[in-house]
């Protein structure tokens, strides 16, 4: 898994529908939409945290057309709210939604993306299905606490997934062993992390996670634990995770959620005990660097990022090992497509600005990033073969409003065919 740092406070996880069809609404946002003016007394808090004359407000009905591996087919429809600052930022973004999927029937569901300054932000999303589906969570930042040197995070979740697979262990499982389930969560993660130098940040952070496994949702594959037992996969009836964490950040980026340029290294332990509540005893490692390479007025962006994670422990829950697939790591594969006790991952992509559009009264930058993902699981870092490394090259789409908002449509090549990943935020 991916541990949580300053950036990151949310456990590896699917990202709901709602942030999944988002992504229309800046890819087709030239279909239809309307631009008013609201007077700021009829916009309660935290819709806009202003006072005085109007705000801008951008609305954006949309058809919705989503796909991913796991999940499948999504159609829908969506309308978008933006509302604007007195910088004409886009401070708040509210998007109700209702769509079908044939696993899952039909969806209602209500994203908002809150800014109130530089400093804070705040993310809901409710979202529940007809069958299984269902997704609440809160997310919130705040680093403006203790003189703007201690910064917040804190995210709460409880969700059920009927889409989730597992093919089993090792690098070259094969897609025959390909079975689902229904991962059903609930659980918290909170750090602080205080500025202790220049660029330099110590993270400490506490995660608590608790995993029932179901049926899934998926006709025609095969129930998780018909094929495994607990004997041979731990946690598959379950599990709870309650970890510690420290991390070391250095960071040059000029932008939290856009960057164009500079430099990221992260070091983290994340201990688990049973005596503070796990099922077992073990610890994630992992360390991660990026680098953002500017050419052309940032026209041009060579983006890089290599990260090493290893799980040490016995009986080692699966979703709590070191996993591999998915919108963040490897493009080709759907979520959690690899597991082992370690692994390997090299990200490269060109970040190319084709043109800057503005729609509504909304300016976008429109990208296009061919990408290599490289990656494997392993036992150990010594065991690491070439032959068990998966090369995904692929393409990415992005629209972006900057300073905290990216549309993207992604797609990889793997083994097993094409995967297409539609979402919010750059995948790193």
């Amino acid at each position: 898994m991916t541990l949580s740092g300053s950036n990151d406070t949310k456990p590896a996880m699917p990202r709901s529908f709602v942030n999944i069809s988002l992504t229309a609404l800046l890819c087709l946002a030239a279909l239809a939409g309307c631009t008013s003016h609201v007077s700021r007394d009829k916009l309660p808090f935290p819709l806009t945290s202003e006072e005085g004359d109007s705000a801008k407000v951008v609305t954006i009905p949309l058809p919705v057309i989503a796909s991913s591996p796991n999940e499948g087919i999504t159609g829908g429809a969506l309308t978008a709210f933006l509302i604007h600052n007195k910088r004409d930022e886009i401070n708040t973004l509210l998007a109700p939604q209702v769509n079908h999927n044939p696993n899952f029937g039909v969806t209602a569901s209500l994203y908002g993306a809150f800014y109130p300054s530089s400093e804070q932000s705040w993310e809901v999303n409710l979202s529940k299905s007809t069958k299984i589906n269902e997704d609440y969570e809160v997310k919130l930042r705040d680093s403006s606490l203790l003189d703007k040197k201690l910064e917040l995070n804190a995210f709460v979740f409880n969700f059920s997934d009927g889409s989730a697979r597992f093919f089993g262990f090792e690098a070259k499982t094969r897609r025959q062993r390909e079975t689902n389930y229904t991962d059903r969560e609930y659980g918290t993660n909170i750090s602080l992390g205080y500025d202790i130098g220049h660029h330099l940040q110590l993270i400490v952070g506490e995660r608590f996670r608790k995993v029932h496994i179901d049926k899934g949702a998926v006709e025609g594959i095969p129930f998780t634990r018909s094929r495994f037992r607990e004997s041979r996969v731990p946690g598959i009836n379950g599990f709870t995770a309650h970890t510690q964490r420290v991390s070391i950040v250095y960071s040059t980026l000029d932008s939290r959620d856009t960057p164009t340029y500079g430099g990221f290294a992260k070091v983290s332990l994340e201990p688990s005990f049973k005596a503070l509540g796990s099922s077992e005893n073990y610890h994630h490692y992992e360390v991660e660097a990026k680098g953002y390479i500017p050419l052309d007025n940032a026209r041009f962006i060579t983006v890089f990022r290599f990260i090493y994670n290893q799980t040490l422990g016995d009986n080692v829950p699966f979703l709590e090992q070191s996993i591999l697939g998915g919108e963040t790591t490897l493009r080709g594969y759907g979520r959690n497509r690899f597991i082992d006790n370690s692994y390997l991952l090299c990200n490269i992509e060109e970040r190319i600005r084709l043109f800057r559009w503005e729609v509504f009264d909304v300016i976008a930058d429109w990208e296009l990033a061919p990408f290599i993902d490289l990656g494997a699981v392993m036992e150990s870092l010594d065991k690491a073969r070439s032959k068990n490394f998966e090369f995904n090259p692929g393409i990415g789409f992005r629209a972006i409003v900057r300073p905290n908002i990216v549309g993207r449509v992604d797609i990889g090549i793997g083994r097993d065919g094409p995967a297409l990943f539609v979402g919010l935020g750059y995948p790193f």
